[in-house]
């Protein structure tokens, strides 16, 4: 995992040692939003409105910041409007790269070979992290935004669709839960993962634990996160919870519990897998692969494990909850 410096590749781990051993992630540089009639968004400059064939979308199919934009994409039917890249499992000393691979979507908009080129398109100069999702515009040649939760609510909104991901009446309390469920958990995994002190570690995986098992409560009584409706809260918490057992129980070294050892959030696990847009924007290989081939500090052998054995298709029981 490198980073960009006055627009050049510098092939570079995260620095701890100036923060106690903790990992802290940096914030997105593209906050630019598409909009149904190009208006300035929230955030950044305006111009960018919402017409089909117009954007691409680069993922990896293994990151779960960018398996939310993916899930949206397909749940609100925009496969035809937004096209796709898809990098290469294996980030190494190049970053993310188009390397041929099954899954593997080639770059054709910009033809990059390496993700941080797209970067560099938008932006010479650029000097940050090279992240996925990234949600280019063909028509100004430029980056529009990189920050996936950003993404996934312009996809929501800016397109039309009868569905509502993010709807008024509940705003107040989805935005509360957000921020609760990213410190804690989204990003408390990656915190435990990459944290190189014992008690950075234990500063991480404390509070995950103590979120999830308050969310494994609240979805104890109703079927989603804010009751009878699925909402974008349901899917932030959906792209760690497939990963968890599969990658970070044990690459990461979050094992206090397993997500199948949790009475209502692994049934909530499998019917959201089960619902569409969820389960079949998962690639368990993408997955695995990155995270055990990707950091050798924390996997020196790169040998990617067998299990765990895990049927999400299996019958869920929570229908009656809706």
């Amino acid at each position: 995992m490198g980073l960009l410096v006055d627009g050049q590749w510098q092939d570079q781990w995260y620095d701890t040692k100036a923060t106690g051993g903790r990992f802290v992630r940096k914030e997105s540089a593209f906050r630019n939003w598409i909009t149904p009639d190009g208006r300035p968004g929230p955030s950044g400059e305006g111009g960018f409105a919402a017409e089909p064939g117009r954007y691409h979308l680069y993922v990896s199919l293994a990151c779960p910041w960018a398996h939310r934009a993916l899930i949206m994409r397909a749940r609100k039917g925009l496969e035809g409007a937004i096209t796709l890249s898809v990098v290469h499992w294996r980030m190494g000393k190049d970053g993310w790269t188009f390397e041929e691979g099954p899954g593997v979507i080639p770059d054709t908009v910009n033809g990059a070979s390496f993700l941080h080129q797209v970067y560099t398109a938008a932006d010479p100069l650029y000097s940050g992290r090279v992240t996925v999702p990234v949600l280019w515009d063909r028509q100004r040649r430029t980056i529009v935004n990189n920050e996936s939760a950003e993404i996934i609510r312009m996809l929501d909104h800016a397109f039309g669709g009868a569905e509502d991901h993010y709807p008024e009446d509940l705003r107040a309390e989805i935005d509360d839960l957000n921020a609760t469920v990213y410190d804690r958990v989204n990003n408390g995994v990656y915190k435990a993962g990459f944290a190189t002190t014992q008690a950075a570690y234990e500063d991480a995986v404390r509070p995950l634990f103590e979120t999830l098992d308050a969310l494994d409560r609240r979805l104890a009584g109703q079927r989603y996160l804010m009751g009878g409706r699925l909402t974008e809260a349901d899917i932030r918490l959906f792209t760690t919870l497939v990963r968890f057992d599969l990658v970070y129980h044990g690459h990461f070294k979050c094992n206090l519990r397993r997500i199948a050892d949790l009475p209502a959030l692994f049934p909530y696990l499998r019917d959201l897998f089960q619902t569409q847009g969820f389960g079949e924007t998962c690639d368990f290989g993408h997955m695995k692969r990155h995270y055990y081939e990707s950091h050798p500090g924390i996997n020196p052998t790169g040998i990617v494990p067998l299990g765990p054995v895990q049927d999400l298709t299996a019958p869920h029981g929570r229908e009656a909850l809706g």
